[in-house]
């Protein structure tokens, strides 16, 4: 058996999970740091940045779906494993890319915008929503990319 086309799947695979994966937790961290100095001078709205620092999270999670659901096309997960030819091996390392790019960089900005959001809390705790909302907008771009991604590994032949 050529293992060229599984090495490529999964490498294709690790990439929708590492990249996803780093722009959560940049998102993340950016909107924690913004979020830590509101509740430092008022622990009483901790709740609220909580749920923005949430949102730049499910990039990490759309790209680790992608890649179990990759690596169970494929039967690294749940076996047997296919035979795949090299060309299928890329088009799958190719599927994953519109998570793992569009993860990553929506990650990022979902995080400064977030961020953005924790200022309208700390000013106007009322105004909250607006902020989640705002950030809410990046995520759109994360769900397209998590869908083109599941309906390209849906549609490759094996």
């Amino acid at each position: 058996m050529n293992n060229l086309g599984i090495v490529f799947a999964v490498i294709g695979a690790a990439l929708a999970a590492l990249l996803a994966g780093i722009g959560s937790a940049k998102g993340v961290g950016i909107v924690g740091q913004a979020a830590a100095g509101v509740v430092s001078v008022d622990p009483s709205k901790f709740s609220k940045v909580l749920i923005l620092q949430l949102l730049p999270g499910t990039q990490g999670l759309y790209g680790l779906l992608i890649a179990i659901i990759l690596l169970r096309r494929v039967g690294i997960i749940g076996g047997p494993v296919a035979e795949l030819t090299a060309a299928q091996g890329l088009q799958f390392l190719v599927a994953a890319l519109p998570i793992a790019i569009v993860g990553l960089i929506s990650g990022i900005v979902q995080g400064k915008t977030a961020a953005a959001g924790v200022g309208i809390t700390a000013k106007k705790p009322e105004h909250n929503s607006k902020g989640i909302i705002m950030a809410a907008m990046v995520e759109t771009y994360a769900i397209l990319a998590l869908l083109m991604s599941m309906l390209i590994i849906k549609g490759i032949a094996l």
